[in-house]
């Protein structure tokens, strides 16, 4: 193979790469939000600077992905905590749970989204939208929300996912110091809103130590809400080179 052959690959392996070459466009993408109040020292110990924290808030999230370009169905979950940066309010995303690996490898290697294997399920039950997630055989999240009691505007359900989502890339040199380490920024864009309820809800994080999502610990349920969306997920851009120790 030619060298300029090479830089034509998006990822390796060359002959069967982990993840298509592709701009995805999520449709009938279904959320469970479960947003909660925590501890202030909790979130400062996790939430990196130049991020600002004004309230101990924390966004506790099931999505399933109904049908996704290059990737096909899958389920995700995770922790987003709202922050500032320059003034904008916005999201950094603390860790993210999936079961779909060239999802994982895009989400990493190409953009800068936390993820790791895990076994996230949304699912109706007896009158409750429930969603859960399993790391490896233990159960470390379950969430449950009255099944569509109440419709909720369909700019707030818009407004909830699209505010800017900030996350860590750190990319270690052969020597494990680090070569790359950035804050960057993207946000959900091209949205259609097919469906937005909210309800009564409850939340319990179980403690692991390789899925430490209890070390947010559920203090107060703030608010729920239960969409399901259509939308495509902007390019990041950096705004914080930490080797530089200046915003880019």
């Amino acid at each position: 193979m030619k060298q300029q052959e090479v830089l034509q690959h998006v990822t390796t392996p060359l002959v069967n790469p982990a993840f298509a070459p592709v701009i995805p466009r999520f449709t009938d993408r279904e959320y469970l939000n479960i947003v909660y109040r925590t501890d202030a020292e909790a979130l400062r110990a996790v939430v990196p600077e130049p991020l600002e924290i004004e309230e101990p808030l924390v966004r506790f999230e099931v999505m399933k992905m109904g049908d996704v370009s290059g990737y096909g169905p899958y389920t995700e979950s995770g922790q987003a905590i709202p922050v500032t940066f320059d003034g904008e309010r916005g999201e950094y995303l603390h860790a993210m749970y999936l079961d779909n690996f060239p999802a994982t490898a895009s989400g990493r290697e190409i953009s800068a989204y936390p993820k790791t294997a895990g076994a996230p399920n949304l699912y109706v039950d007896n009158g409750a939208l429930v969603g859960t997630l399993d790391y490896g055989s233990l159960r470390v999240a379950t969430a449950t929300m009255g099944y569509k009691h109440y419709e909720l505007d369909e700019h707030e359900a818009e407004a909830q996912i699209t505010v800017p989502t900030f996350m860590l890339k750190k990319i270690p040199g052969y020597d494990g110091s680090p070569r790359v380490a950035e804050l960057v920024r993207t946000e959900i864009t091209d949205v259609v809103v097919k469906g937005a309820w909210t309800g009564p809800a409850r939340l319990q994080l179980f403690e692991h130590v390789l899925a430490p999502l209890a070390d947010l610990p559920v203090r107060e349920i703030v608010s729920a809400s239960h969409l399901l969306t259509d939308l495509t997920l902007a390019p990041v851009k950096p705004v914080h080179d930490y080797l530089k120790g200046a915003r880019s």
